[in-house]
């Protein structure tokens, strides 16, 4: 592993703060005490171009900014705490100083995620940690293990993805900061709830990004979207790689944080001869070691390559899982008959099936959309290293109006694609508001001071719809009102419709949970077929007795399906989609014919069966 060292600002009782800084080309460096005293530290420089020094009598709360050369002042590139904007001073925090309550936390194996994504700023009212952490007993009794959280680092303004954060050391502000996040983390596991953590290390936001006046963290090797790529394989980069190393590692020791989700991994861009992605998934894997416990990194990637997954001895990085879209992909379109964009790839009955059995469905083949060869053969990875969904942050706030799959198909439907993602073999993630038909929109939205930044992102985003034939105008970012349209309503106990969808997703969940047959999620203990007669998808799970088959009926119209017999085994009925308590028109099985493994599939619906024990 290559150099690992610390850096930002550390209170230890009794002896004051201490400062290192990275600053290669400077010829001094300060600290600059802003409160509650005024005071000038003149740092020591040390190899590699760190700086460091101390001052006694500085206690957590006190403000600082580092001045480079005498003239210009910046925060804390490492910063811990904005308490007020991205322009001002950065805080000093003692992180040993808050009271943890998670030590009968019982680290959770990957299989057993059942993933929630949230946004902290439209999931509640309040839009802060605390708000979330009103919630946690009704995401509990939903069957949630996991939240995963969209990037906390602090941004510009109060309202954005978090995409666009600056400080990643820093907890945001207006969420709550450190101590916020540090309390949700204690309620979660008290609930028995694992936290993931969206963290961005493939590009900075571009307001309050003052890296480059430290150093060169960027490197012009690259084009990327965002302007010049952060530095991983150029000169000085051992330093860069090491400011987000420690990034990760903070997380994941001083927020109790269980796994980090990472941001668009395609796009960290590095040649170096070991990858940035296996030297952290050593350092995560050495803090697993001495705090004894697991951490799991998840990435996301478009590339379908199972490099990331794979062990290093098989030349791989040996993270834990991926994002896998395409699972995403066949279950949108096939449902929506959406083929616009990167969907031009996808719609075909046989890419869900492929997908099911084996993983990827672009596993060496043509991208039409693309114009290039495209993946890896994940068929012998195991299941859980694949996270699915029908709807996230991305392919629901990335359309033009940000429609939920609620606007865009039927109830039936609705309760049909929960089954895809809950009843696959993957590790299954839900996108805030699914679980009962969210009818707001989740949109793009920012708040940039810089007027001329915001006219570039208004630009940049009619742009980015220009492969997609959405009619209408998209809403503005910047807006005040797009952030607010897009806080959840949380009106499934008003809505009788909302509280029965709500209930269908608790009952998938519980068979995920308790079904012997989701106890050995595997690709190759399951099977799947389409039938193009009926348009109906059979999907049979065999890792252990008694089996489940599922029957997801695609078309507008009922259909009698008959099951194999299977040396004579016969299957009971654990859930029905089309049942008047699920919401639905009514479950006119064909009852009497139940025997001879005949069923009546209503429209768009879903049926569970267990084999009956012999």
């Amino acid at each position: 592993m290559g150099i690992i060292r610390t850096i930002g600002s550390a209170y230890t009782a009794g002896k004051g703060t201490s400062f290192t800084v990275w600053a290669p080309e400077a010829e001094q460096v300060e600290v600059i005490l802003k409160s509650p005293h005024h005071a000038t530290l003149l740092l020591q420089r040390e190899s590699f171009g760190y700086w460091t020094g101390a001052l006694e009598n500085v206690l957590p709360g006190a403000t600082y900014v580092y001045r480079l050369n005498g003239k210009m002042e910046r925060p804390d590139p490492a910063s811990h705490s904005q308490p007020d904007t991205v322009h001002t001073a950065s805080e000093v925090i003692d992180h040993k100083n808050f009271e943890w309550k998670d030590q009968d936390w019982k680290v959770l194996p990957l299989e057993k995620y059942i993933i929630y994504e949230l946004h902290v700023g439209t999931f509640s009212e309040e839009g802060t940690f605390k708000g979330v952490e009103k919630k946690l007993p009704e995401l509990k009794e939903l069957g949630i293990t996991a939240i995963e959280l969209m990037p906390v680092a602090q941004f510009p303004g109060t309202r954005n993805w978090g995409y666009d954060g600056v400080y990643p050391f820093a907890a945001q502000n207006s969420y709550g900061g450190p101590d916020g996040l540090k309390s949700l983390v204690n309620a979660c596991h008290k609930e028995g709830i694992a936290v993931i953590l969206d963290v961005v290390y493939n590009h900075m936001g571009p307001e309050g990004n003052y890296l480059n006046d430290f150093g060169p963290y960027f490197t012009q090797k690259y084009n990327t979207p965002w302007g010049a790529a952060l530095n991983f394989d150029d000169a000085h980069s051992d330093h860069v790689r090491n400011y987000f190393l420690q990034n990760a590692l903070m997380w994941l020791r001083d927020f109790h944080i269980d796994a980090l989700r990472l941001d668009a991994v395609h796009a960290i861009l590095d040649l170096g001869p070991k990858h940035f992605l296996q030297e952290l998934q050593e350092h995560v894997h050495q803090l697993g070691d001495q705090n004894n416990r697991e951490y799991f990194l998840i990435a996301e990637s478009d590339m379908n390559n199972v490099r990331l997954l794979n062990p290093v001895a098989k030349g791989g990085y040996g993270l834990a899982a991926q994002w896998m879209d395409d699972y995403h992909h066949a279950v949108h379109t096939l449902v929506t008959g959406e083929r616009e964009g990167y969907y031009e790839d996808y719609g075909k009955p046989e890419h869900l099936v492929k997908a099911l059995e084996r993983g990827f469905i672009y596993n060496g083949l043509y991208s039409e959309h693309r114009k290039r060869t495209v993946g890896t053969d994940a068929s012998a990875n195991p299941a859980k290293q694949f996270v699915v969904c029908a709807q996230n942050h991305d392919q629901v706030g990335n359309r033009m109006l940000g429609e939920r799959l609620t606007q865009l198909v039927s109830f039936e439907k609705l309760k049909l694609v929960a089954g895809l993602i809950l009843l696959s073999p993957y590790t299954p993630m839900l996108f805030m508001g699914e679980e009962y038909g969210e009818t707001n929109p989740f949109l793009y939205f920012v708040s940039h001071t810089d007027e001329q930044l915001v006219e570039l992102v208004r630009k940049g985003r009619r742009e980015e719809f220009s492969a997609f034939a959405w009619k209408g105008e998209a809403p503005d970012p910047q807006a005040l009102e797009t952030f607010q349209k897009s806080k959840l309503q949380h009106s499934y106990t008003q809505n009788e419709q909302q509280r029965k969808l709500r209930e269908f997703y608790k009952n998938l969940i519980g068979i995920r949970k308790t079904a012997p047959a989701f106890s050995n999620l595997e690709k190759q203990n399951l099977s799947a077929s389409y039938d193009d007669t009926t348009q109906v998808l059979h999907l049979i799970h065999t890792g252990k007795m008694p089996y489940v088959y599922c029957l997801f009926n695609f078309s507008d119209q009922p259909q009698r399906v008959t099951l194999p017999l299977e040396a004579g085994k016969s299957w009971d009925m654990l859930l029905n989609s089309a049942e008047e308590k699920w919401g639905g028109p009514g479950a006119d099985t064909g009852a009497a014919e139940n025997q001879n493994n005949s069923f009546l599939l209503q429209p768009e619906s879903l049926l569970t069966l267990q084999s009956k024990k012999q």
